[in-house]
């Protein structure tokens, strides 16, 4: 079902852990990144390879926002919308990047580029506004800069 390299993921990182259970989470991670989002025969696949259940590897993965069970853009903006950030300027920036990206916080591009979701805390007040693109955190933002880190996404999927 999955790459033979990706196999040999699996199998390393079972070897990290002394319980199977415990490599719940970097095993679903390695499935979401094989897939996009973490598909019902991913989530069989990470149910049998640790012994449990399709219902209780669901019950993690439903509990972290950072795991997808339905499909998202290839690039995932997060905004966070905790307090710090709102009073620094995060609700325009949200608005902001609904315009130009032309979905609602929630949704996805029409050509599958971006997701925007609100994020509750980013865990970086001292530098609010911040989102994160993908793995990236982006801290200090104004509209200026959120529209250049948003071309510079743009232009990296042009480059490939």
């Amino acid at each position: 079902m999955f790459s033979k390299s990706l196999d040999k993921e699996f199998q390393e990182l079972l070897q990290k852990y002394p319980s199977k259970r415990s490599a719940i989470l970097p095993a679903l991670y390695l499935i979401q990144r094989e897939m996009g989002y973490l598909k019902p025969e991913g989530i069989e696949y990470v149910a049998k390879l640790i012994g449990l259940s399709p219902a209780q590897v669901t019950e993690v993965a439903s509990f972290y926002t950072m795991l997808f069970l339905k499909p998202v853009g290839k690039n995932v903006v997060w905004v966070c919308q905790n307090l710090s950030c709102t009073l620094c300027g995060a609700e325009e920036i949200i608005e902001h990047l609904e315009r130009k990206l032309g979905i609602k916080a929630g949704e996805t591009t029409g050509d599958n580029l971006f997701t925007l979701l609100r994020q509750e805390c980013l865990a970086s007040c001292d530098t609010a506004p911040v989102m994160q693109v993908n793995d990236e955190y982006e801290e200090n933002l104004t509209i200026k800069r959120v529209d250049e880190i948003i071309e510079k996404v743009r232009a990296q999927k042009e480059g490939e």
